[in-house]
């Protein structure tokens, strides 16, 4: 069967869906712990690709905002397609799938610890070869203690980026303004620079002019008088004696 004949099938299944199956979907999907997509679409932690695939199909026809009458039916549905999109891309498949395998391994190494202090629980897992654990692992108990562990680490993580992306951004903010303050510190004294220079033709003949002044009485200025002992008039001057 093609997918365009299975594609034929879901939009005749989903006919007949009421009013209040889609609703249910659209505020199930709007609920959902946003940083796992695996949630958004309803899927176990162990999909494949094509369980992906396959999912999103369904529920976006579920929801599709031409169907679904619910007001927030297109927030649903672009939910959905973002949630499409990060598993199918390498990358972000591949940290989400990362932190959902660490989020296991924390809680297998808790199951190890406890069954240490519970004999019978060990005696029976070595009896049964692991099937004890597999079994455990498969029951509901199991799977809602692995999504909120899951949600837990992803939380944080998603805590240290952003406190991260913060930090980076108080840096660059601080690397500007130190490089505006520099930019306009150098602009003040390339302009001061220039008021200097174009102001020294004028230094330069104002102390010429004053220079030369300096060596000519100033209009108004007394000066006091040249004492000369040839003028018989100034009592104050004195003669030459002569010599007999």
């Amino acid at each position: 069967m093609g997918e365009s004949a299975e594609d034929a099938l879901l939009k005749e299944f989903f006919a007949d869906v009421s009013e209040v199956e889609r609703d249910n979907e659209v505020l199930r999907v709007l609920s959902c712990f946003k940083l796992n997509p695996f949630e958004h679409l309803n899927l176990d932690f162990n999909s494949t690709m094509e369980d992906v695939k396959r999912q999103y199909r369904k529920l976006s026809l579920l929801v599709h905002p031409d169907k679904c009458k619910h007001p927030k039916a297109k927030e649903a549905f672009a939910a959905l397609a973002k949630a499409q999109q990060l598993l199918l891309d390498p990358l972000e498949r591949d940290y989400v799938v990362s932190q959902i395998n660490l989020a296991r391994d924390e809680l297998r190494a808790e199951r190890k610890k406890q069954l240490k202090k519970d004999n019978a629980s060990k005696i029976k897992s070595l009896v049964d070869e692991g099937k004890y654990e597999m079994q455990y692992e498969d029951s509901e108990e199991f799977k809602q203690k692995w999504k909120q562990r899951v949600r837990e680490i992803l939380t944080e993580r998603e805590w240290r980026r952003r406190k991260m992306a913060m930090r980076i951004s108080e840096e660059e903010g601080r690397l500007k303004k130190e490089e505006e303050e520099a930019k306009e510190l150098s602009k003040r004294k390339r302009e001061n620079d220039e008021k200097w220079e174009e102001t020294r033709e004028n230094r330069v003949t104002s102390w010429r002019d004053f220079m030369k002044a300096g060596k000519k009485a100033k209009k108004g200025e007394l000066r006091p008088p040249k004492l000369k002992t040839e003028d018989p008039n100034k009592s104050y001057v004195q003669r030459p004696v002569k010599k007999g």
